[in-house]
């Protein structure tokens, strides 16, 4: 029971808000710091107490917030693919949900392909820091790939839901040929070694992904028989 106040004056209650905001700026701290020392020292030359330094916290603070190394560099693979540290899930993000809401097979797949360029964008250079940190890193990326054929499962699933896909295919194989085609090896193939322009990129895989997912061709477009 609290102490009550003299003269019938309110009680003060208890502002948490100071607190947040001085957790997310440590938190944005963190991540900032973790970032510039993997790119600047590599994966196993950066510590938690070197990220910790940098972003002016204690130790105890990073392994309380993100469990350790992997803990800190899964948080900041998420945040590099979402673009923000905004607590919403992928699939309610407003590209997710413009994609979901095109009626049409082409326009969507060229929007789901535009959204799969933006991500690689965003983690092309982590991913390749990544994949060469060996073992280490192994179940981090492991993880990103689960949840992104998760994610891929779940468009697929939309997919066949709205009629696009033909439906004596398997929808476990189709999202497997779709994760395989917007996976980040294929993109890093395609742009840094084969020197692709990420425009060139997003229009190949648009149209890999008309040609693989859907059941027909758009009309007018080069299978389209048709047309006199």
């Amino acid at each position: 029971m609290g102490v009550p106040m003299p003269d019938g004056a309110p009680r003060r209650s208890y502002n948490s808000e100071g607190r947040r905001e001085t957790a997310r700026r440590n938190r944005a701290a963190v991540l900032a710091a973790c970032r510039e020392l993997l790119f600047q020292d590599g994966y196993h030359a950066t510590t938690v107490r070197a990220v910790a330094e940098r972003a002016g916290v204690s130790p105890e603070t990073v392994y309380k917030s993100f469990g350790g190394k992997p803990g800190l560099v899964k948080a900041l693979w998420d945040i590099t693919l979402a673009g923000d540290d905004e607590p919403v899930p992928m699939g309610e993000r407003p590209q997710i949900q413009e994609i979901l809401g095109t009626r049409e097979p082409g326009p969507k797949l060229r929007l789901y392909a535009a959204y799969a360029r933006g991500i690689h964008e965003r983690v092309a250079a982590l991913f390749a820091l990544l994949t060469q940190a060996g073992p280490d890193v192994g179940e981090v990326l492991e993880t990103a790939e689960q949840e992104r054929l998760t994610g891929i499962t779940a468009f697929v699933t939309h997919l066949a839901e709205t009629g696009a896909l033909d439906p004596a295919a398997d929808p476990a194989q189709l999202a497997d040929a779709a994760w395989a085609l917007t996976g980040p090896q294929l993109y890093t193939k395609l742009t840094a070694d084969r020197g692709w322009s990420t425009d060139t990129y997003e229009a190949w895989l648009a149209a890999m992904l008309t040609a693989t997912l859907t059941t027909a061709p758009e009309p007018g477009g080069p299978s389209d028989t048709s047309q006199p």
